[in-house]
């Protein structure tokens, strides 16, 4: 969530506007205590999804498929773990690794 204060809410309203308008919240602050909060309208019950994906593109915290996903790859079934292998021992191993 990103914090403006009221001065810099007045310079840079349109900026603020344009963030809101991509899914984000702006927190409005007097000398460090909230006042106000900007908030995308919501419509039907649900926030725009779109504008959720584009402040995470731009954030770079996902990409866009370029094209979507092969039936015949979502029809596969997840692989089976070998015999006597141990999820709990595989995370542990991991975390002990410093991955």
């Amino acid at each position: 969530m990103k914090k403006a204060s009221i001065t810099e809410t007045k310079n840079q309203l349109s900026a603020l506007l344009d963030r809101v308008r991509h899914g984000e919240t702006v927190l409005i602050v007097d000398r460090g205590r909230p006042v106000a909060r900007l908030e995308p309208v919501v419509t039907d019950g649900a926030a725009d999804p779109d504008g959720r994906v584009a402040r995470l593109e731009r954030q770079a915290a996902v990409r866009r498929a370029i094209e979507p996903l092969p039936k015949s790859f979502l029809a596969r079934r997840p692989p089976r773990a070998r015999r006597g292998a141990s999820i709990s021992k595989a995370l542990l191993e991991e975390r002990r690794g410093g991955r």
